[in-house]
C-alpha cells in the first residue's frame, strides 16, 4: 500500500514540478530578455539532467565506469527517441534555426568525440577536462547568440509569454518565477526518485526479472524529469522549451556529466567494448538523424515522432535479445543494422535533398 502511495505521489510531483518549471522558465525568459529556446537549452536542460550528473558522479567515484558511461549514452538515446517522439505526437514541434545551425551540429560533434577518445578504451582525465571546457565554451556561445536577439523579438516574447504592468516591481516577478524554476526542479527530482523506487518494488513483486527492470525502469529513471518537462511544455505550446530541453540535456550529459565524471575518476572513465561498438554509435546515429528531421520543414511532425518511438522500441528489443542471447538475436541484428538503418538513412537523405531543392527553387522564384 505504501509503495503504491509513493508511486502516485511521485507521479503527481513530477507533473506539478514540470508545470512549475515550464511556467517559471517561460515567464522568466520574457522578463529578463532571454529567448525561451536558450532558457530551455540551459536552465531547464541542465536542471532536468541533474539526476544523470548525480548517478554518473557517484558511479565514477565508486569506479563503476560502465554505469557512469552507460547512464549518459542511454539517457541521450532515450531523450531524443522517446521524449521527442512522445512530444511530437502530442503536437508537432517547431524547430528554431539556431538548433540546426549550432546546437545539433555541436551535439553530433560531442558524440563523435566520445567515440574517438574511447578507441583506446578510456576517457582520460585530460579528455574529461576538455569536455568540461567545451561546456564552458558552449555557454559562452549561447550568451553571444542571446545578445544578438533584437529588441523586436524580445518585445514579441514579452507579448507572447507574459504581460507585466509597468507599475509593478520587475525584480519581484523575476524572484517569483526564479522560485518557480527552483521549486519545479526540486519536485522533479523528488518525484522521479519516488516513482523509480516504487516502480522497482512493484516490478519485483510481479516477478519481473532484474534485467528488464534495469533496461526499462532504472535506465529511464534519470530521464523522467526531461520526459515530463518536455511533455508539459508541448501541451502548453512552449515548443522551444520542449526541444531545447532535449538538445541541451544531451549536450550537458556529454560535455558536463561525462567531463566532470572523467575529471573526478582516479584513472579516467573506462569505455567497454559493447559501449564502443554499439551503444555510442547508436547515440551518434540518433544525433545525426536529428539534423535532417529538424531541417525538413523546420518541424518534427507526428509521423516523425512515431518513427522516433518505433526506433526506441527497436533499440530496447535489441538490448533485451542480446542480453538473454536469444536465438533470433543474430537475425534481428542483421535486419536492424543492415536493412532498416540504411533504408532510414537513405530516406532521410532523400527528404533533405528534396527540401534543399525546394528552398532553392523558392529563392530563385522570389528573386
Amino acid at each position: 500500500m505504501t509503495t503504491i502511495l509513493f508511486f502516485i505521489l511521485g507521479l503527481g510531483l513530477l507533473i506539478a514540478g514540470a508545470e512549475l518549471l515550464v511556467r517559471g522558465a517561460s515567464h522568466l525568459a520574457a522578463l529578463i530578455g532571454i529567448s525561451p529556446l536558450i532558457i530551455g537549452l540551459t536552465v531547464v536542460a541542465f536542471g532536468t539532467s541533474s539526476p544523470e550528473l548525480a548517478v554518473s558522479l557517484k558511479s565514477a567515484l565508486s569506479l563503476q565506469d560502465g554505469i557512469a558511461v552507460g547512464n549518459v549514452v542511454g539517457s541521450n538515446i532515450f531523450n531524443i527517441l522517446l521524449i521527442l517522439g512522445i512530444s511530437a505526437l502530442i503536437v508537432p514541434l517547431g524547430i528554431s534555426r539556431q538548433l540546426i545551425r549550432y546546437d545539433v551540429p555541436l551535439m553530433i560533434l560531442a558524440s563523435v568525440l566520445v567515440l574517438w577518445w574511447g578507441f583506446d578504451g578510456r576517457i582520460s582525465r585530460f579528455e574529461g577536462l576538455l569536455l568540461f571546457c567545451g561546456l564552458i565554451a558552449y555557454l559562452l556561445l549561447l550568451t553571444l547568440l542571446n545578445r544578438k536577439e533584437t529588441s523586436h523579438s524580445i518585445a514579441d516574447q514579452d507579448e507572447q509569454h507574459t504581460t507585466i504592468p509597468a507599475t509593478h516591481n520587475r525584480k519581484k516577478y523575476v524572484v517569483q518565477y526564479l522560485f518557480f524554476v527552483v521549486a519545479g526542479l526540486g519536485l522533479l527530482w523528488l518525484g522521479s526518485h519516488w516513482l523509480v523506487e516504487s516502480s522497482v518494488v512493484v516490478a519485483r513483486y510481479l516477478g519481473v526479472n532484474e534485467l528488464i527492470i534495469g533496461l526499462t525502469i532504472v535506465a529511464g529513471g534519470t530521464s523522467l524529469p526531461e520526459v515530463v518537462t518536455s511533455i508539459v511544455a508541448s501541451i502548453r505550446h512552449e515548443r522551444d522549451i520542449a526541444v531545447g530541453n532535449v538538445v541541451g540535456s544531451n549536450l550537458f550529459n556529454i560535455l558536463g556529466v561525462l567531463g566532470i565524471a572523467g575529471l573526478v575518476s582516479p584513472v579516467g572513465l573506462e569505455i567497454t567494448p559493447p559501449a564502443l561498438h554499439f551503444d555510442i554509435p547508436v547515440m551518434i546515429a540518433v544525433a545525426i538523424i536529428c539534423f535532417p528531421i529538424f531541417f525538413t520543414g523546420l518541424t518534427i511532425s507526428r509521423w516523425e515522432g512515431a518513427l522516433f518511438l518505433a526506433y526506441y522500441g527497436a533499440y530496447l528489443l535489441y538490448l533485451f535479445l542480446g542480453a538473454i542471447q536469444h536465438a533470433y538475436f543474430p537475425d534481428y541484428h542483421f535486419i536492424l543494422v543492415c536493412i532498416i538503418a540504411p533504408l532510414t538513412g537513405l530516406t532521410l537523405l532523400f527528404t533533405t535533398i528534396r527540401e534543399m531543392m525546394t528552398r532553392h527553387h523558392r529563392i530563385n522564384t522570389s528573386s
